[in-house]
């Protein structure tokens, strides 16, 4: 991290942002078939066909009568399952990444989205903001979108 760091400013460029967080499975996840598991630990990026992207951490909320972690471990399995049949209905247009955060930054999770179009991306996010995790207990940080391209391509871009 440090070295990439080191070569954007050498390069020229402001770093701007940073967020650090690890790969994990969810501890919602069990009974989650080997091959998945291993797509969520070390996942391949960027995913083939998804030049879309966003990126934005979040947490869990701790507030008096929305505090997730006061629910029970089922009340809580219960509202991530309603949640990701939200996102199941993408399958094939998205693939998700969601990484922890937990002790290594302002957020609990880093979220990152891969998809065919913005528009795609656009329309998960929208659907999945009306399930109850999220209304009454996700607190969200800002959101970043772009397109992946080369290398060649970006610093062609921006001038470099």
């Amino acid at each position: 991290l440090r070295r990439l760091q080191t070569d954007l400013v050498i390069a020229g460029l402001d770093l701007t942002e940073s967020y650090v967080s690890l790969t994990e499975l969810s501890e919602y996840a069990a009974g989650v078939p080997e091959e998945m598991q291993q797509a969520r630990l070390y996942p391949v990026l960027p995913p083939e066909g998804k030049p879309a992207f966003c990126f934005y951490p979040m947490s869990k909320t701790r507030n008096v009568g929305a505090n997730w972690y006061e629910l029970s471990f089922e009340r809580r399995k219960e509202l991530m399952y309603e949640h990701g049949a939200s996102g199941r209905k993408f399958a094939g247009r998205l693939v998700q990444l969601i990484t922890g955060s937990t002790g290594l930054d302002e957020y609990e999770w880093g979220v990152t989205l891969f998809g065919d179009t913005p528009d795609t991306i656009k329309e998960v996010v929208y659907t999945m903001r009306y399930d109850q995790a999220s209304t009454q207990y996700g607190e969200f940080g800002p959101f970043y979108v772009g397109m992946v391209e080369s290398p060649d391509v970006v610093l062609d871009e921006v001038g470099v």
